[in-house]
């Protein structure tokens, strides 16, 4: 296993991370596989991953309820006695905190359910502008240098759900992150905070992971007969995983690269290519392969916004351009299963599609002259609700 230091931490840790977000489950999502999800564990730190992701709601019924990940976690420490073997990462559900008492709430019900007297990285989780409005306004800052200094926590950090923009403050909002966690793909370059993000956590020395690698495993199923045909030119074979992963541990500045892991084959297909990749894996020739692959996805995309956000403010609280990208995504990649969670999770649910009036106002105002109250209704045909998934 090839291990990078965690930014200015004294941590080593593995290039791949274990991400608990969609560990084996028996009938329903919630109820964690755990004989099997064991078996996963012991290979995945027999063969040199260290690094495991969590946070409070991980296979819970709904985000606003404590989930098992936790709980069996705490449970796999205490029966195999190895707390040393694995930098554990979890987080605040800000979305929960209502006081500044339910930050040391969530964190000593956190540490209980996972039977430990510290966490190795605790992060505020999926930070978007109102989540860290919120926070910030209750104190959130003098709670992290709180536990740094009580020893609960050894280092801080933050998961990230905007714009660069709102990036850019919360980073120069504090001078003790250590660590940050961005969704970074080849399809995801430009998305919220992507590589720009990615570069600024590089350069400022902090541990830079990444998560959704395969976008949910959008990336690496029904792939376009287009984008077969240009991963055949490439001199090395890879398989969409290969593609997926290895474009990450190309860029010197990732430490580690969190793929959420379901069964043991993935367990197994993520350590064999973890183990044979080092920085510069990649040709030129490979890279604009990469290139040319986004550009076929982002050519079935069918609503033509820009993002240039001269719509908005809508006075109906639509945040039109959000809504169609994640449309043009699910879209381009035809996986609705697992492209549909963007949208109800990244999406506020009064911003959503549902909430447009059709009432035009907004037409007068977009350069690409689209139809939005039109285009808007497709999107809430695409997606319909939330309960369905």
């Amino acid at each position: 296993m090839i291990y990078r230091k965690l930014g200015k931490t004294d941590l080593e840790v593995s290039n791949i991370g274990f991400g608990c977000m969609r560990l084996p489950h028996k009938e329903h999502f919630y109820q964690i596989d755990e004989a099997e999800a064991s078996k996963m564990f012991d290979y995945a730190i027999d063969h040199g991953i260290n690094y495991f992701d969590l946070a409070y709601s991980f296979h819970s019924k709904n985000k606003n309820l404590g989930g098992n990940a936790e709980p069996f976690v705490g449970k796999y420490l205490a029966e195999r006695g190895n707390r040393e073997d694995m930098v554990i990462q979890t987080k605040l559900p800000g979305w929960l905190v209502n006081k500044r008492e339910d930050m040391d709430k969530f964190l000593d019900l956190q540490l209980e359910r996972l039977q430990t007297d510290y966490i190795d990285v605790y992060m505020l989780h999926s930070l978007k502008i109102d989540f860290w409005n919120k926070l910030y306004g209750m104190d959130v800052l003098e709670f992290l240098d709180s536990i740094l200094e009580d020893g609960r926590v050894k280092y801080v950090g933050f998961s990230f759900h905007d714009d660069l923009d709102v990036f850019f403050s919360i980073m120069d909002s504090y001078d003790k992150w250590d660590v940050i966690l961005t969704q970074v793909n080849y399809l995801d370059e430009d998305y919220k905070s992507g590589l720009g993000g990615l570069e600024f956590v590089g350069m400022a020395g902090l541990g830079n992971v990444i998560m959704e690698p395969l976008r949910g495993g959008s990336l690496i199923t029904n792939i376009p007969d287009e984008v077969q045909a240009l991963w055949d030119t490439a001199d090395k074979k890879r398989t969409p995983v290969e593609w997926a992963l290895e474009y990450l541990w190309d860029k010197p500045l990732v430490t580690s690269v969190f793929s959420g892991m379901s069964n043991m084959e993935q367990v197994k297909e993520n350590i064999a290519i973890a183990e044979n990749c080092q920085p510069d894996c990649m040709s030129e020739h490979d890279r604009q392969i990469l290139k040319d692959v986004a550009q076929v996805y982002k050519s079935r995309e069918e609503i033509p916004c820009t993002g240039c956000r001269y719509c908005m403010p809508c006075h109906n609280r639509v945040d039109i351009p959000h809504c169609f990208k994640q449309y043009n995504i699910a879209k381009s990649l035809n996986y609705i299963d697992k492209t549909a969670a963007p949208y109800f999770w990244l999406v506020n649910k009064d911003e959503r599609a549902d909430s447009c009036t059709f009432c035009g106002e907004c037409n007068i105002q977009c350069p690409q002259g689209i139809d939005i109250p039109a285009e808007m209704e497709k999107v809430f045909d695409f997606f319909h609700e939330e309960s369905q998934y």
